[in-house]
Order: C-alpha cells, then structure tokens, then sequence
C-alpha cells in the first residue's frame, strides 16, 4: 500500500460507514482503532495488514473518526486472542472464509495453468495469486505459505511445459540438440585455450578451457556478431544454416507467450555445456531448443542489421575514395570572378590576336586546368564515380555473400510501395549460378596411349579426358599408369588435383617435334598420332 495519500483520497477510501461503526460500538481505546484500520485496510486489500503496512496518515485520519488518540495505535496487540477475535469478525462481515490445504493445491494449480505461461515475474504471480483470492472469497495465505504457492506452481508449471516441449521434438531433433554441447575439435592454427588464446568473452574462455581445450557449437551459438565485414557475414550464415539444420518445429511453444520463451533463453545463455549435462533430460532439450529458437530470430535479425551496415560501409568507403582522388585532380582556384573579368577585359582589348598571346600573360594555362577541373567535378559526377565505386567493390568482393544470404534468409514485403524491390530480390535469387561441384562428363582422348610428359603407358585402367575449347584447340588432361596423377600445364612434374585450362592454342607443325616453348618437355610424336586441321599439331599438355 502506497505511504503518501491525499485528503480526498482519504475520504474515500478510508471514511466509516454506519454498519463499520456497528462494529465499533462495544470497542474503545487502542482496541477500537486498531479495529478500524484492520476493517478498511482489508476492504481495499482483502488480506489483513501488518504493523508496518499500515500508513501514518490514514492511523491519523482513524484515529479522528473513532474519537481516539493517534499515539495509541503503537499499544495495539497484533498477537493473542483478541486480533484472532476482530479477524472472524472481519471475515465474517466482508464474507470471506480462511484458506485451506485444498485451496493452496487450487490456487497453484490455477497459477501454473493460467498465469505461468505468460508471467514469470514473482511480484506479478503474487499480485495473481491474490486477485484471485479476492474473486474467490478466500482470505489469502500467510506470506511463507504464499510463497509455498508460488513455488508449487512455478515447478508444476516447467514439469508440464519440458514434457509437452520434449513432446513435440522429432528424434533427428533431439539427437541435433544433444549434439550442441558435444565439444568439438579445435580448427588447425586456431589456439584453443590458455594464455595464447585470443582474449574475449570469460565465460567462453572458461567453458573451453574446462572441456579441454575444445569448443562445442553451444559457445558459438552464444556468441555475438564480429567485425563489420563480409567473413562476419558468412560466419553468421553458417550459424544460422547450423541453427535451422536443427530442425526446430514452428509450434513447439504454442500457448507459450515469448516472454516466458525469452526467460528461458536467457537462462541457457548462462549455462555452460557442464550445467547442461547436469540437468534433467526434458530440461535440458527445453532449453536449448528454447536458445535455439529465439537465436535463430536474433540471428536473422543481425543479417539484416549487418547487410545495412556493410551497405553503409562500402558507400561511405567509396565516397572517401572519390573525394579523395577528386582532390588528387584539381585544386581549388581562389577568387574565379576576377580570373573571369581579366580574361574578358584581355579577349576585348585584342580581339584579333591568338589565345596563347592573348590570355595566358593574363591568367596562366595551369589556373585554366584547375578551373576546368574543378567545374568538372560536380556533385552529378560525385554521384557517378561513387555509384563506379560502389559496383566495383560490390562485383569484387562482397558480391560472394548474396547468394549465401538469399539462401539462408527469404525477404518479404507486403507493402506496394516496396515491390520493384522484391522483384529484384527474386531476379537476383533466381539468377544465382551455382558454383560447380564437379568437372564436366570426360570424353576420350584424341591422341595415343602413351603419355608425353612422363613417358608411361595409358593402361586399359587408367582413363583420359578431354574439353573441347574450339573448332581448332582442345585440351588433354592424362592419368597415366603410374600414380602421377593429374599433371598441370606447364610443369615438368605430376602434380596431383591440377585442374585443366579451357583452351590449348595450336603448334606449328614440324618433324614429330613439340616446338612450342610451353611445352613441358621435348615430347617425340608418336606414329598414331592423328593430323590435326589446318596443317598443325596440337600441343602437348600433362
């Protein structure tokens, strides 16, 4: 109950009627007071006060109804028979019964079906607990046996929310979800622990350094956004495409508000993998599909955040770059209009002689480049070399991350406005070509058995392929019989995984010689080699 009140507030919420005063008639003294401020304290709270709940300017305002000396409150007996006896007779009058055993085990029922799953707050739980005694009649328990209440039901509220979330998870799902706090090896070059780590978030340092060492995907998952940068960018697909991999059901916390969700999100932040073993089974899955779930939101949330941002980045960039090389071409000419009247008081005085002898004793050549430059670099020029700017870093290096992003992230937009967006959006998703997996359908090789680089013999096993360039070129890419592997142009030694080029320019014919000075070795033609067009022969490659 609030401590500061106001004399018409007073007057209306605190003032005795005719029956209240019924109830006073028999009662004097400290006894009388204190009865009437129990009776209006429990009409405005339907529970009754302590000594201490009870404000000093109502005690005064009472204490002035009853015709009693305020400082007599202090000698009222809050223990004993009588404050027993002035309670029935406030129950009685306001017509409330005391609690029971049953409607304890009723009341958590009621908080853990109704008001757990969209309240987690013990204030507000308390405030529900208490409404609901007001609606029902019941005079509310003592302040331990509330809090046995609330506890009851917070427990029976998370026993029935892990099992029916536990419930809704496929197996693939609950295996996906065991595996996040699985440790995982640390990458190659990357310092797993110890002082020569990077220095970062302690709770990661911690958990990496109680697993041994090694890093689980959990720790990754809690992890914020690095450097504005196109790797961030990738690196938080990844996790995105990792997180969805899990496979997460769209209503796996229906009837749960997202407040409740977020709280138990929050809690699986604060655990490391160690307190996630710990736990019971149905608690450990609900958190982190809980973690996972929300992540997954807050994950695409960033994307979003971090494609605005680099779009930024690399606008600003270019802009800097402009100015910069626009400084580097012109400086800027002080005082153009008196520069402008000496050239047309000179173009006017000797209107027949040449430019050269007219105008440059007046105003030099370099102060008429400057002037021209510095026309020339309007604010449409601006705009045109920053847009030049814009498309190069664009097409050379951040283009990479679109195709990953439309993948991982759809975009949708129901505002007319916004379509000649969209639309582009899908032309681009659309348009997006696939990085190729795996080299073209080989064919057979035009040219003999024998291999001209290491001078081993194709056996039946071994296969050769070949790429046509053009009507006049190929390219020949040899498995030899020896485990040589694929041999890359140019090289005199096999070397395997080379990848072949597109097109072979042709050699001059000659007496079953290479003669081309790309030719790794000096290789003999063999007798079944055919005659190539135009009167040349084709030039050997590994």
């Amino acid at each position: 109950m609030r401590r500061e009140w106001e004399i018409e507030d007073l007057i209306e919420c605190w003032t005795l009627d005719e029956e209240e005063r019924a109830l006073l008639a028999n009662k004097s003294g400290a006894t009388r007071l204190g009865f009437g401020l129990m009776l209006k304290f429990f009409e405005l709270e339907a529970r009754f006060p302590r000594r201490e709940d009870l404000p000093r300017p109502a005690v005064e305002f009472m204490a002035g109804q009853v015709k009693v000396d305020a400082a007599l409150f202090a000698s009222y007996d809050w223990s004993g028979r009588t404050i027993e006896y002035h309670r029935a007779q406030i129950r009685k009058f306001h017509d409330f019964r005391e609690p029971t055993v049953g409607d304890e085990d009723k009341l958590a029922d009621w908080l853990a079906t109704k008001i757990c799953p969209v309240e987690m707050s013990r204030d507000r739980l308390r405030g529900a607990l208490l409404a609901r005694c007001r609606e029902d009649r019941i005079e509310p328990p003592k302040t331990t046996r509330i809090e046995r209440v609330l506890g009851a039901a917070e427990a029976m509220f998370e026993r029935n929310f892990t099992t029916t979330a536990v419930q809704r998870l496929s197996l693939e799902s609950v295996g996906k979800l065991e595996e996040l706090i699985v440790a995982e090896a640390a990458p190659a070059g990357v310092p797993a622990g110890g002082q020569d780590a990077p220095q970062g978030d302690g709770q990661a340092q911690a958990a990496a350094a109680a697993s041994g060492g090694r890093r689980a995907f959990l720790q990754e998952l809690k992890e914020d956004p690095g450097p504005l940068q196109l790797e961030t960018l990738l690196a938080e697909i990844v996790k995105l495409e990792r997180v969805k991999a899990v496979g997460l059901p769209a209503a796996l916390f229906e009837g749960v508000s997202e407040k409740v969700v977020a709280g138990w999100r929050a809690r699986a932040m604060k655990m490391y993998p160690s307190d996630f073993e710990a736990a019971a089974p149905p608690v450990r899955l609900t958190l982190l599909a809980a973690l996972c779930q929300v992540r997954q939101a807050e994950l695409i949330d960033g994307l979003v955040e971090l494609l605005i941002q680099l779009v930024h980045k690399i606008s600003v960039r270019a802009e800097k770059k402009v100015e910069r090389e626009l400084n580097a071409e012109f400086r800027r000419v002080q005082g153009k209009n008196g520069i402008l009247v000496k050239l047309a008081t000179a173009a006017l005085e000797l209107p027949e002689e040449i430019v050269r002898k007219a105008l440059y004793p007046v105003v030099g050549e370099r102060t008429l480049e400057d002037i021209i430059a510095e026309a020339k670099a309007n604010e449409k020029e601006l705009r045109t070399r920053v847009r030049t700017k814009l498309r190069g870093s664009y097409s050379h290096h951040y283009r990479r991350g679109l195709p990953k992003l439309f993948k991982a992230v759809r975009f949708r937009s129901s505002n007319d406005t916004f379509k000649p967006v969209m639309d582009a959006l899908d032309l681009l998703n659309a348009t997006t070509v696939p990085t190729p997996t795996s080299r073209p359908p080989p064919r057979r090789c035009r040219w003999s058995t024998w291999c001209p680089t290491t001078g081993a013999t194709r056996s039946s096993t071994s296969t050769a392929t070949w790429w046509s360039g053009s009507h006049t070129s190929c390219v020949c890419w040899w498995r030899c019989a020896r485990p040589s592997g694929a041999v890359r142009f140019g090289s005199r030694a096999p070397t395997p995984g080379a990848i072949p080029t597109r097109t072979c320019p042709p050699t001059l014919r000659t007496t079953g010689m290479c003669t081309t000075r790309r030719c790794p070795s000096p290789a003999t033609r063999p007798t079944s080699s055919p005659t190539c067009k135009n009167g040349t022969w084709r030039r050997w490659t590994g």
